[in-house]
C-alpha cells in the first residue's frame, strides 16, 4: 500500500490563527484597528474581520500589512519567527509614545515628579 505523500513545505495556519498574529503583530506597535486601517486605505470592520480570521488577506493586503507593521509578510503567516529583539528594525510603541507627548505638556515640576518615579521604579525591577 503507497504512503501518503507529505507535503514539502508546511501550510501557514488557518485564516483564524494569521489573524490572531496579526492583532498581535498590531498591539506591539501600539496601533489601534482604526488607526491600522487608515493607515492602509480601509475601514476597521475590513481590519476586524482580518483579525478574526473571517476574512481572507489577499497578497496586496499582505504586503501593505508587513509594510505599516515593519514585519515581513512570512511573519505574519507564521513562516518565521516574529522579530523580538529590541532595536533598530523595531518602531517605537505608539501608546508609549503619546504618553511621552502628554507628558511633555505638563509643568517642569510634574514632569520632575512623574520622571522621579520612573527613575524609582527602574531602579527597584533592575
Amino acid at each position: 500500500m503507497p504512503r501518503p505523500r507529505t507535503p514539502a513545505v508546511a501550510t501557514p495556519v488557518d485564516e483564524k490563527v494569521i489573524g490572531e498574529r496579526l492583532r498581535e503583530l498590531r498591539k506591539r506597535q501600539g496601533m489601534s484597528q482604526a488607526e491600522l486601517a487608515a493607515e492602509l486605505g480601509v475601514n476597521q470592520t475590513a481590519v476586524s474581520d482580518y483579525e478574526t480570521g473571517a476574512a481572507r488577506i489577499h497578497a496586496a493586503m499582505l504586503a501593505a500589512l508587513a509594510r505599516v507593521l515593519r514585519v515581513s509578510a512570512d511573519e505574519i503567516l507564521g513562516l518565521a519567527r516574529a522579530r523580538t529583539v529590541r532595536g533598530t528594525d523595531r518602531a517605537p510603541d505608539r501608546r508609549f509614545l503619546r504618553r511621552l507627548e502628554r507628558l511633555h505638556q505638563l509643568s517642569r515640576r510634574d514632569q520632575q515628579a512623574i520622571l522621579g518615579t520612573i527613575d524609582a521604579f527602574l531602579t527597584k525591577v533592575s
